[in-house]
Order: structure tokens, then C-alpha cells, then sequence
């Protein structure tokens, strides 16, 4: 078995630890958004984000164009998005699929990017 040098095992140390530092970030920017004045509607789609084997790609579109957005604070839809992402890659890795599977020009969009175009688009209140 070969032994690291210690450049290679401090890159992997302050790998692991940059890594951990970003999920930490994402785990607290879910709470935050949770406990802020919109959780109890982002709740609803966290939950199906969390079970997306049990929910079709037009509910989950649905329910979050049923959503008014534009109360919604931008930092907070970011939050939002990135866990559609992360699930949405989780849920197509567990098939056996690519992770990230954007469609070819002249092809209908794929579920994310219906999603994104309706979170970055909503109009923010003024």
C-alpha cells in the first residue's frame, strides 16, 4: 500500500473539511428559510423534493407554479432551488441515470428548468 505524502493527505483534509463547511451552510440556509414567514408553504415542497420516487414532474411544477413568488425573498428561492437540484440528481443517480440531464436546443425543457425559470423570473415586491 502506498503512503500519501503530507501535501496530498492536508489537500484531502482540507477537502473533507470545505465540504463539510458547504453542507453545514445549505443545512442551515433549509432551517432558515423553514423558520422564516414562508415555511409552512416550502415545507409542502420539501417534503415532495424528499420523496420525488412518489411525485410526477407535473406536480411538483404545479405546486410550485401555485406558489406566489414575489413576496418570497430571492436568497430564500436560491435556497429553494438548490434543493429541488439536489434532489432532483439524487433521485436520477439512485435510477441509474446521469446526474444532470439539460435537453438539446428545440426540446422541451426539463423539470428543473421549468422550475428555475419560474423561481428566477417571479417578480420581486417592491
Amino acid at each position: 500500500m502506498k503512503r500519501r505524502r503530507p501535501d496530498e493527505e492536508k489537500k484531502l483534509a482540507d477537502d473533507a473539511r470545505l465540504l463539510r463547511a458547504w453542507k453545514k451552510f445549505h443545512r442551515e440556509e433549509r432551517e432558515a428559510v423553514l423558520a422564516g414567514p414562508y415555511g409552512s408553504t416550502l415545507a409542502e415542497l420539501f417534503r415532495m423534493a424528499d420523496n420525488l420516487h412518489c411525485v410526477r414532474p407535473a406536480q411538483l411544477i404545479g405546486l410550485v407554479g401555485a406558489v406566489d413568488w414575489a413576496p418570497v425573498p430571492y436568497e430564500a428561492r436560491l435556497a429553494v432551488l438548490h434543493e429541488l437540484n439536489a434532489a432532483i440528481t439524487r433521485h436520477r443517480e439512485k435510477r441509474g441515470l446521469e446526474p444532470i440531464s439539460d435537453n438539446l436546443p428545440g426540446e422541451p425543457d426539463n423539470a428543473y428548468r421549468v422550475i428555475r425559470r419560474i423561481l428566477t423570473l417571479a417578480k420581486a415586491a417592491q
